[in-house]
């Protein structure tokens, strides 16, 4: 998610969850993360169908045809109980999206090696259906598993960095994001990112836009964190993909009594958040 040299959620010296992350976010302005079931844009809700939680397989137990995806909540972690979204689950590490029926982009540094793609599983319809909600069930046709890396990149030099995946079998509930096929973004230009940020259920943010453009990727005030690593980010004009969330500024500061809280900067502060362009993936 971040830089390299920044480990998700350092200080709170926990979870499993955001081990396979690359770092941490922050939010811009206002947070804009909003649950699914607060979402009425449908263009939105579609895009999220499609966005998918990657998963320790040991946190998933079938149940009569269903999942449970079962996880300490942000608070149990050292998230100030004040933050929101503190008392919801956190599970995922990372996020992906499906970008063709048995095909899935994340990020990189979230699939690293053959022993990942094994241990690790997609959720799609892990979101929550109220504001706190501690354990999470969906059907066993929602969770797919990572047949094999098909190509993947993460540079240190160029910051290029990205995976696609095959998965186990193909996806017939829903339908493949649209995604750009030339062309870059332009600065300015109005973005929406959906993901799992801290590992929580599906967020969907807007509110933000393009910073700069730079050689593999661009910077935008996105509002993500640890696990919203591998996002899709979309042009809210073109509903088309535009790039996946990278890397970004600090997550979590210090607040009180120990706890940690979201670290908040203007909307044109900090470094801002890094987006692979969606061209950079081959084959797609």
């Amino acid at each position: 998610m971040k830089t390299s040299s920044l480990l998700i959620v350092a200080s709170l010296l926990v979870s499993q969850a955001f081990a396979n992350t690359k770092g941490v976010r922050v939010i811009y302005g206002e947070d804009n993360r909003k649950d699914v079931f607060e979402t009425t844009n449908p263009s939105f809700l579609e895009m999220a169908k499609s966005t998918a939680a990657m998963i320790e397989g040991s946190e998933l137990k079938t149940i009569n045809g269903e999942v449970l995806i079962s996880a300490g909540t942000l608070a149990s972690r050292g998230i100030c109980k004040t933050e929101r979204f503190a008392q919801q689950i956190s599970a995922a590490s990372c996020s992906g999206f499906l970008v063709a029926p048995n095909k899935l982009v994340t990020a990189g540094h979230c699939i690293q090696k053959d022993a990942d793609c094994k241990s690790q599983k997609w959720v799609f319809d892990y979101k929550a259906s109220s504001a706190k909600q501690g354990t999470i069930r969906v059907p066993s046709t929602s969770v797919y598993g990572c047949k094999k890396i098909i190509s993947r990149s993460l540079e240190s030099f160029s910051k290029n960095d990205y995976a696609l995946i095959e998965l186990d079998r193909s996806v017939t509930d829903r339908h493949p994001v649209k995604l750009r096929g030339a062309g870059k973004v332009a600065k300015g230009d109005a973005l929406v990112v959906i993901g799992h940020p801290s590992g929580l259920p599906t967020k969907i943010a807007d509110g933000a836009n393009v910073r700069s453009l730079a050689g593999k990727y661009f910077i935008a005030n996105l509002d993500t964190y640890g696990g919203n690593s591998g996002s899709a980010v979309f042009n809210v004009k073109t509903e088309e993909v535009e790039g996946i969330l990278v890397r970004g500024d600090t997550d979590y500061v210090p607040g009180p009594n120990g706890c940690q809280v979201s670290n908040v900067c203007k909307n044109d502060g900090c470094r801002g958040e890094e987006v692979t362009y969606i061209t950079n993936v081959p084959g797609l």
